[in-house]
């Protein structure tokens, strides 16, 4: 397909992320770009450092950097530990692994624990390997919140607990790129010391901006590193940061669509905003249930508010589906990654999403089923709009 070549009608972007850009956030991100050391930029940056704290739910400063979560990866890593250090990391899917590979590219010695791409981080198990750390030799702790590639959800907060209990020193590093903004996360509540976040998801931007959330332990940390680091360090951007400048030239037309998005998160409420990706979670499981299909999450505690990954009959390739829904119902569907390549199709129900713009999407996928002869059950669609009625706002006053 040529680039922006759509047949007529919106297209449907249901991987799980990059997400939809609401017009309130393309709209700001037209302004015309502003002189980055002048007063008007000046506002700008010290009501977003602000506003962007609020939605990490932490009063710690919250580094933001014109990258893709990548980089932000990279900028937890090279600010808190030094080479040769050892690092506590679960396999909970492709990008928990990206996450390991980096880490030994950095000269980091990793230990990957889990290996099933179906469940969450265990907390007793950690809990339990540190615990025989007694030289503490594991500085750092490295859990994907919520793991984009499964649909899986680790309870952070659990880790924490498990580090505590084990009395061990180690920081706690979290990957929340496909979480922040769509999943309940509290930086500061449950003890994280660097949190890791992108903009292309719940924040409802496009790619571009990156995240580090800080705790002083981490700041602290960064102050005995020995990384070879220059445009991640954190040092430099804490001090321009501090008073609403940049150490280097910014993102401004993103930083214009970051203070819109964290507006408009703020604007419904942080709790409402979880509230509603929960409720479109469960109905697109509603659907997938009654079309007899499989989730790939096997914990019902651990499955995602952001996305929900298929399994697909035995059989059947994922990606010939997702071929089927793009050509005939202009939809995006995301595919599978490594170890489930082929294996699985995800729908993305993050961002700026509701009711109807759900039911396209499923409508979508039981009308590509169909016609990729996949093995299901008609009336998933049926279902999950039974469950979005009943479950509606005005649903009790009816």
């Amino acid at each position: 397909m040529r680039l922006n070549s759509h047949p007529s009608g919106r297209h449907f972007l249901q991987i799980p992320g990059p997400t939809n850009v609401p017009d309130r956030v393309l709209r700001a991100m037209d302004y015309p770009t502003i002189d980055h050391r002048g007063p008007e930029f000046n506002a700008l940056a010290k009501k977003v450092l602000r506003s962007v704290r609020q939605v990490f739910q932490t009063k710690q400063p919250v580094i933001v950097y014109p990258a893709s979560g990548t980089g932000a990866w990279e900028a937890a890593l090279v600010n808190t530990l030094s080479p040769g250090d050892q690092v506590l990391m679960w396999e909970t899917g492709h990008f928990a692994s990206l996450w390991k590979k980096m880490a030994d590219k950095l000269g980091i010695k990793s230990e990957f624990m889990g290996g099933d791409w179906r469940k969450p981080a265990d907390p007793a198990a950690i809990e339990k390997r540190l615990k025989e750390d007694t030289g503490h030799a594991i500085k750092a702790v490295c859990i994907v919140h919520n793991e984009t590639s499964t649909g899986v959800v680790s309870d952070i907060s659990a880790v924490r607990r498990a580090i505590d209990a084990a009395r061990h020193p180690a920081l706690l590093l979290v990957d929340t790129i496909s979480s922040l903004g769509s999943i309940d996360y509290r930086h500061d509540a449950w003890g994280v010391d660097v949190t890791v976040a992108g903009s292309q998801k719940g924040l409802m931007l496009p790619p571009g901006l990156s995240f580090n959330a800080l705790s002083e332990k981490a700041i602290a940390a960064a102050k005995a590193s020995k990384m070879v680091k220059a445009f991640w360090a954190w040092d430099e951007m804490l001090t321009a940061n501090a008073n609403g400048w940049f150490p280097y030239t910014p993102a401004t037309n993103l930083l214009y669509g970051l203070n819109e998005a964290c507006d408009m998160l703020l604007e419904e409420g942080l709790d409402a905003v979880f509230a509603r990706h929960a409720r479109h979670a469960e109905a697109t499981r509603t659907a997938v249930t009654a079309w007899g299909l499989e989730i790939l999450c096997s914990d019902p505690t651990a499955y995602s508010g952001s996305l929900t990954a298929i399994v697909m009959p035995e059989g059947h390739d994922a990606d010939a589906f997702r071929k089927v829904a793009l050509e005939n119902f202009n939809m995006s569907l995301g595919q599978g990654l490594t170890k489930v390549a082929g294996k699985v199709f995800r729908i993305g129900h993050l961002g700026d999403f509701n009711d109807l713009m759900l039911m396209g999407t499923l409508s979508g996928v039981e009308m590509a089923l169909g016609l990729a002869k996949v093995p299901h059950k008609a009336g998933g669609a049926q279902a999950a709009l039974t469950y979005l009625r009943d479950t509606a706002p005005g649903a009790r006053n009816a």
